[in-house]
C-alpha cells in the first residue's frame, strides 16, 4: 500500500457534495475523480438534451466541490486522452495520483456496479463500496420487506415509509386526514386553457453550459431530440429555485390534475423535479418535509401533498427496491410475449395519431413528459400493439432526461408493459380511446374519431385495446381486475369482435 492520497470517484447521479463516500473521507488527504466517459453517452444513444444536463451538471458540481475545499481530477469528453470507459479513466488516475484506495458510492445500476466490484482485483488497491444512503429504504431493507410478501404491492411498502419519515401522520401516528392515499381525488381532467398556469423556469445557459451544448451538437448529431429548447437547472441553486417555483405555484393545485393532458402544453402543475432528484441536485427527503410543512401550513390542499409525497417516498423507492431485488434479468422478462417492433414514429413524432404526437413531439423537444402520457399514451400503445418489451425499455432509457436504468427499467417493463407478469402492477394498464379523451383535449383534435372502433377514421386505440384483450385471454382472463373486460368482449356479436380483430391486424400490418 503506497502512502498516496484517497482517490474518490464520483459518478454523473452522484451530485450531491455530501454523497456518502465524500462524507467519510477528508478533503485534506483525498482527491475526487469526476469522469466525462464516451460510454455512458452511447451504450444507448440518449437524448442530447440528456447529454447535455448532464455533462453541465457535472462540469458546475466540480466547481461546487473545489469551492467547499475538495482538490478534484476532472476528465472531460473531449479530452486528448480520455479513455472512454469509467475503468479506463479510475486507471488512468491510479497512474497519476498513486491512490492508497479508493472510495466510492455503489452505483445506482447493475452495469455500473460490475465495473465497480472489479477495481480492487484489477487494480490491486483496497476498494470500499459505500452504501448510498440518498435512499430511505437500504437494499436489505426492502429485501426484508419484500421476503414476507406475496405480492409486491406498492401501497404497502409506501405505509411503511411514511410511518418511518412521519410525513402525513396525525398526532396518534396515524395517516392524516384518515386515509393513506387520496389517489381517487387526483384524476380531473384539466380545465381548459388557463392563463395563470404555472410554467416551469427556463434557465438561461452560462458559458458552461454553452460549451457542452456545442460539444454535444457536434458530437452527438445523430441523436434523438433537439437542443433548442434545453431549459434545465445545472445547479443546486438552480435547481432549488424551480422546487420553490413548484411549490408556490403548481403544488396547490398539482394533485386534482396529475392525470391530465392538454395540446401544447407539456408541464401543467407537474414539478419537473425529477432529473434533479436522480442527478443528486436535490435531496428528495427534504422536498417531502417541505411539502409536509405547506400542508401542516394550510398552503397545500391534502390530497395535493399526499399525491407527491407517494410519488417520491412511496413509488420512486419503491421501484429502486424492485429493480435492485429482481436482479440484471428483470430487464429480460416478456410476459405477454410481445414481439413486434417499436414503429418509427416513436423517434420522429410523425403520426396522425394526435396524442402520441403530442407526447412524442414534447419528449424530442424537452427530454421530457409527465408520467400519465408515459404510461398511458407512448406506454399504453405499445402494450396493446405488443411491441417487444426491451425495444420500448431502450427507448424510455434514452429519450428522458430523468430516466436511468433503475427507476425506469421497472417502470417500462413492470408498470407501462405487464412484461414482468403483475409484479408491480395488478392488472395491465391496458385502455381505449375513451380513457384518452376523458383526460384530455388530444382527441378533438385528432383525425380519427375517438368513439368508432371499425373504420377508416376509427381511433386505432379502441381496436388495439379488444386484440390486446382477445389475444391475450390465455394469460388474463383469469385476473379478477380484467373480469369486466372480458365479459364485455364476450358479450360482443361474433360479427363485431371479427371486424375489430381484422381492424387491429390491419392497422398493425400497415405500421409494420
Amino acid at each position: 500500500m503506497t502512502d498516496g492520497p484517497l482517490l474518490i470517484p464520483v459518478l454523473g447521479d452522484q451530485l450531491t457534495p455530501d454523497i456518502a463516500a465524500l462524507r467519510a473521507a477528508d478533503k485534506k488527504d483525498s482527491i475526487v475523480l469526476i469522469m466525462e466517459v464516451a460510454d455512458e453517452t452511447t451504450y444507448v444513444k440518449h437524448h442530447k438534451a440528456k447529454i447535455a444536463f448532464i455533462l453541465s451538471a457535472m462540469r458546475h458540481h466540480a466547481q461546487r466541490l473545489r469551492g467547499l475545499g475538495w482538490t478534484v481530477d476532472y476528465v472531460k469528453l473531449d479530452a486528448p486522452d480520455n479513455s472512454g470507459s469509467f475503468t479506463g479513466e479510475v486507471a488512468r488516475a491510479v497512474e497519476r495520483h498513486r491512490p492508497r484506495a479508493i472510495h466510492v458510492t455503489e452505483a445506482g445500476e447493475w452495469r455500473v456496479r460490475a465495473m465497480l466490484e472489479s477495481w480492487e482485483t484489477r487494480f490491486a488497491i483496497p476498494v470500499t463500496i459505500h452504501e448510498d444512503d440518498r435512499f430511505l429504504c437500504a437494499h436489505a431493507e426492502f429485501d426484508t420487506w419484500a421476503a414476507a410478501r406475496k405480492q409486491l404491492r406498492m401501497e404497502y411498502f409506501y405505509r411503511d415509509m411514511r410511518r418511518k419519515t412521519g410525513l402525513l401522520l396525525d398526532e396518534d401516528g396515524g395517516s392524516e386526514g384518515g386515509q393513506w392515499n387520496y389517489d381517487a381525488d387526483n384524476r380531473k381532467p384539466a380545465p381548459g386553457r388557463d392563463l395563470l398556469m404555472p410554467q416551469p423556469i427556463r434557465f438561461r445557459p452560462d458559458a458552461t453550459t454553452r460549451d457542452v451544448l456545442d460539444m454535444v451538437t457536434e458530437r452527438f448529431s445523430d441523436h434523438i431530440g433537439s437542443l433548442d429548447h434545453f431549459h434545465f437547472a445545472v445547479t443546486h441553486e438552480e435547481a432549488l429555485r424551480q422546487q420553490r417555483q413548484f411549490l408556490d405555484d403548481a403544488l396547490p393545485r398539482f394533485g386534482d390534475y396529475q392525470d391530465a393532458m392538454l395540446t401544447d402544453e407539456p408541464f401543467l402543475w407537474h414539478s419537473i423535479l425529477s432529473p434533479y432528484l436522480n442527478a443528486g441536485l436535490l435531496d428528495p427527503l427534504a422536498l417531502c418535509q417541505e411539502v409536509d410543512r405547506r400542508y401542516r401550513a394550510g398552503k397545500v390542499p391534502l390530497n395535493c401533498a399526499e399525491g407527491f409525497i407517494r410519488q417520491i417516498i412511496g413509488w420512486r423507492e419503491y421501484i429502486r427496491g424492485v429493480y435492485w431485488h429482481e436482479g440484471p434479468d428483470y430487464g429480460a422478462r416478456n410476459a405477454l410475449e410481445a414481439k413486434r417492433d417499436l414503429p418509427g414514429f416513436y423517434w420522429t413524432g410523425e403520426t396522425d395519431m394526435h396524442c402520441l404526437a403530442q407526447a412524442i413531439g414534447q419528449t424530442i423537444d424537452h427530454g421530457y413528459a409527465h408520467h400519465i402520457q408515459r404510461l398511458m399514451i407512448t406506454g399504453n400503445f405499445a402494450l396493446i400493439a405488443g411491441i417487444a418489451p426491451h425495444q420500448v425499455h431502450v427507448w424510455y432509457l434514452e429519450v428522458y432526461a430523468d430516466a436511468y436504468e433503475w427507476v425506469e427499467m421497472p417502470n417500462t417493463l413492470g408498470m407501462a408493459l405487464f412484461a414482468d407478469g403483475g409484479l408491480l402492477g395488478s392488472k395491465p394498464y391496458a385502455a381505449g380511446g375513451a380513457y384518452i379523451n376523458r383526460m384530455s383535449d388530444y382527441c378533438g383534435r385528432c383525425r380519427y374519431d375517438v368513439k368508432k372502433r371499425v373504420g377508416e377514421d376509427a381511433c386505432p386505440f379502441n381496436a388495439l385495446y379488444w386484440d390486446f384483450i382477445a389475444r391475450n385471454e390465455r394469460r388474463l382472463a383469469r385476473n379478477p381486475r380484467m373480469a369486466m373486460a372480458y365479459r364485455t368482449w364476450d358479450r360482443m356479436k361474433p360479427a363485431d369482435r371479427e371486424a375489430t380483430r381484422m381492424q387491429a391486424a390491419n392497422f398493425l400490418d400497415d405500421l409494420a
